[in-house]
């Protein structure tokens, strides 16, 4: 028998691949823009006459029929990551919450902390040799695939097929489930007055051939619009969107520095719309890997000059960072930050950046500032005062590694916004900080 009459047979709908579903079971979801829908549907309805089904998963991106109220009496989602779309279940008690470095949540399954029954995934049809691509997310999808002991696979015709260590052999499938619909997207965030004023500010500690590390969002998108003016820039980074397309062709990112992997872009996964899945489709530049190798500090570290940016929801006086949670409201998770922190910081010349507007604005209209003197109470620290290099708000840079708590508070009151600096003072000198 042929591979193609062998591929062929493992050829079914997504309501047969789960017909023996059973009570009991733990299932990995892949997510990001990559969910299969067409088995998050099959497997909600499919679950409506089971219990005790436990769904992992880490940011989904589109809808989310799994986390809708009553389902957690069937089937119930431990979220290593919170994504809008979960954030109610969570909040509701309906939902868990696992925290965890994303470096180490392939570990979670290698190691049989989390042993996986089934693993979800969702693929590029496969090509003359029988592998086929794990697409725009391959960074959380290779481990579970490799550990879970069913793998159900849609394969789409309209999953680019990225290069890397981003390969399944179809053998490696037990069910097979052809689709041809759109990915989800993910646009850039909107930048602004206030986004462009901090990115340009940022863009100001990234030296020519420095690698980058950037998350998604309004921020972010904003550093890349002040990057022109740069040299031989790389990247290795968590995900990436669709502003580093127009870098690549302006010859700004050129990745011919980079100590690891010269001339590639490395990442785990892809968030952006489909002209960015146009670009990375069959692109030799791009390569995708497992998360527990991007992630990994000791391997980012090795790249010089690496420059990560990320954001935060609050920062006290004394550094310490708050990035997953409003007080004791779970809004998001550890992620990939302190892996590219620690990373950025033990590279030669390396910059671990954290960038946050300097005030937030609540439901009720108030403003409040995003520099505090102690953070709330139940607020995760995602990156330590130990940890932390520089912050940037609007208003400026504070470097803050290796200084002392005195020299830290009087710089971070000065990137605070001017309408909360005298308080702040204030509030640091009762606590004996300056």
């Amino acid at each position: 028998m042929t591979w193609l009459a062998q591929y062929q047979s493992k050829i079914t709908t997504a309501e047969k691949a789960l017909e023996e579903l059973e009570s009991g079971l733990r299932i990995y979801l892949t997510g990001n823009c990559s969910v299969p829908q067409h088995l998050l549907g099959a497997l909600v309805e499919r679950a409506k006459g089971l219990k005790d089904i436990e769904i992992v998963q880490v940011l989904t991106i589109g809808p989310a029929p799994h986390a809708e109220a009553g389902m957690e009496k069937h089937l119930r989602i431990n979220n290593l990551f919170i994504g809008e779309n979960v954030r109610k279940a969570i909040h509701e008690g309906r939902a868990d919450y696992t925290p965890c470095f994303l470096s180490e949540v392939p570990l979670l399954f290698r190691e049989g902390i989390l042993p996986l029954d089934i693993a979800l995934i969702h693929v590029a049809p496969p090509d003359e040799h029988g592998f086929c691509s794990l697409g725009i997310e391959a960074g959380l999808v290779k481990t579970p695939a490799q550990v879970a002991k069913v793998v159900i696979a849609e394969i789409n015709e309209q999953m680019p097929r990225t290069l890397g260590d981003s390969f399944i052999h179809f053998s490696k499938i037990d069910h097979a489930i052809p689709v041809n619909y759109p990915l989800a997207e993910m646009p850039m965030g909107q930048t602004n007055e206030l986004s462009m004023k901090i990115g340009e500010a940022v863009a100001t500690l990234i030296e020519d051939e420095s690698t980058m590390q950037m998350g998604i969002g309004a921020i972010p998108d904003a550093v890349l619009n002040f990057l022109d003016d740069k040299r031989d820039l790389g990247v290795h980074t968590e995900l990436f969107s669709d502003g580093v397309i127009e870098l690549v062709q302006k010859g700004v990112i050129t990745n011919e520095k980079k100590t690891l992997h010269p001339g590639k872009i490395v990442a785990g996964f892809i968030l952006g719309t489909h002209k960015l899945y146009d670009f990375v489709d069959d692109n030799p530049i791009v390569e995708l890997h497992p998360t527990e190798y991007v992630n990994d500090p000791f391997i980012i570290a090795q790249n010089k000059k690496m420059v990560s940016i990320n954001s935060a929801l609050e920062v006290d006086i004394t550094g310490q960072v708050n990035a997953d949670s409003i007080g004791t409201k779970l809004y998001s998770g550890v992620g990939g930050q302190l892996d590219f922190v620690y990373g950025a910081s033990r590279s030669e010349g390396g910059k671990p950046i954290i960038a946050l507007p300097s005030t937030a604005t609540l439901r009720d209209g108030q403003t409040i500032s995003r520099i505090v003197t102690m953070l709330k109470p139940g607020a995760g620290v995602v990156t330590t005062r130990s940890h932390v290099h520089y912050i940037v708000t609007e208003f400026g840079i504070a470097h803050l590694y290796g200084k002392n708590i005195r020299t830290r508070a009087h710089a971070l009151i000065e990137v605070a916004h001017p309408d909360f600096r005298e308080q702040l003072e204030r509030e640091a000198r009762e606590l004996k900080y300056i």
